[in-house]
């Protein structure tokens, strides 16, 4: 400071130029130089120290208000660096002590959260050798991506087991994707030798109908319906190919076989397949019904039993389910609008079977206009949200293939309603 011009508590001015003066172990350093006035030049630094008070302040603040408190502890560094290093007039001692009892309170929450870190991390290890270990390869697979979403969730822990955990963890992933992916080859393998073995029985199958002794390729279709029997399942889809063209050759000869020996034949029908059927002679006597509403708690019912009806998909009649549930849809359909009904028109039962049924017909067309809004915003948001988790993807588009199921059933309605407008107005 000797020769200096002129002189302030933390700083000073010397051959036309700005110094800060030495704090703690920093010497005295150069920040400016003296554009007009020596006073202009050290109150312009003096200004400048409000710049880093206002940063640790707020700083200071985040950290108190944040949840995450830990995250901050980079900032906090890199604010301490630009302190020791920023050109201003003023006392950084205080300022640089508060950032360091903020680094060391900081520090001891990382230390306690990495603590805690390992210890989840460590629990989600042992979760996740249970999981390896289950033998049902899809359950297993659920488990495991449920454990692994819990192990990105959870925060790091201390670099000193750091690298240890996290190879453990990816260990047994790997060892069970790689068991995973030899078993599904296995199964692969094995699917092809039954699918080649049903072809083989298929071909078989072909020939009875050109036997001339039909008594020798009637045992023949026997024991070929034994072996059908005990080849092994393959994918639901593949058997239905298989099972089809099979089916079919074996009718062929049946019906030659029959034929030739004069035998009417009974076609025997699963009775699950006839509890179905009662099912839907029922839920069509409901659509029926003069009151609609308590119709559809009756369908509800319906649905319930059809559900604790198990059917294995090589017997399950496609055409007869999906009767039904259409016959639910219309069901569930009408009581709603009945229920509108009711509610907007107190003396609807006052009024004309014409103008019943166009009230009916714009109430519904607005309810389609509605429906189909909301749809049309569903699939949007689908498209925009969808996470690529396979199960939680699958849950969504099947609530929007409800929706649209509803709006297909509406316009249905819509058109049987016009259609009896046309037939009262000729």
């Amino acid at each position: 400071m000797e020769n200096a011009t002129l002189n302030d508590e933390y700083g000073y001015v010397k051959d036309s130029k700005v110094f800060l003066k030495g704090y703690l172990d920093f010497p005295d350093r150069q920040i400016g130089e003296v554009k007009r006035t020596e006073q202009e030049a050290i109150d312009y630094f003096k200004n400048r120290f409000n710049i880093v008070l206002n940063k640790v302040e707020q700083l200071e603040q985040e950290i108190d208000e944040a949840l995450n408190k830990g995250s901050y502890l980079t900032k906090l560094i890199q604010l301490q660096r630009k302190l020791k290093g920023f050109d201003a007039l003023g006392d950084f001692v205080p300022l640089l002590k508060r950032l360091e009892e903020k680094e060391e309170y900081l520090k001891g929450l990382i230390e306690v959260n990495q603590l805690k870190n390992l210890e989840i991390k460590r629990a989600l290890i042992e979760d996740v050798k249970v999981a390896a270990a289950v033998t049902d390869y899809a359950t297993a697979t659920d488990q495991i991506q449920e454990i692994k979403a819990k192990w990105i969730r959870t925060g790091p822990v201390d670099k000193e087991y750091q690298e240890e955990i996290e190879t453990t963890f990816q260990q047994i992933l790997d060892d069970f994707f790689q068991r995973r992916r030899d078993y599904f080859d296995e199964q692969n393998k094995l699917n092809q030798k039954r699918i080649e073995e049903y072809e083989r029985l298929i071909k078989i199958t072909k020939t009875l109908s050109y036997a001339k002794d039909l008594d020798e390729a009637y045992q023949k279709a026997r024991d070929v319906r034994n072996a059908w029997n005990n080849v092994g399942e393959v994918p639901p889809k593949r058997f239905f190919k298989v099972n089809k063209a099979y089916r079919h050759f074996l009718k062929l000869f049946y019906d030659k076989y029959n034929a030739a020996k004069g035998i009417e034949p009974k076609v025997r029908v699963d009775p699950r397949v006839l509890e179905q059927q009662k099912l839907l002679a029922q839920a069509e006597t409901l659509l029926k019904s003069p009151d609609i509403i308590e119709a559809s708690q009756e369908a509800k019912a319906l649905l319930s039993k059809w559900k604790e009806i198990k059917i294995p998909f090589k017997l399950a009649d496609k055409e007869l389910a999906e009767r039904f549930r259409m016959v639910c849809d219309k069901i569930f359909e009408l009581s709603y609008l009945a229920r509108v009904i009711s509610r907007k028109y107190p003396a609807f039962d006052l009024k004309s079977p014409e103008e019943q049924l166009r009230t009916k017909y714009r109430e519904l067309e607005w309810l389609t206009k509605r429906e189909k809004s909301d749809l049309e915003f569903a699939q949007l948001e689908f498209d925009r949200t969808a996470t690529g988790d396979p199960e939680l993807d699958k849950q969504a588009a099947g609530r929007i293939n409800i929706q649209k199921r509803k709006v297909q059933m509406k316009e249905r309605i819509l058109i049987e309603f016009e259609r009896k407008l046309k037939a009262i107005t000729g």
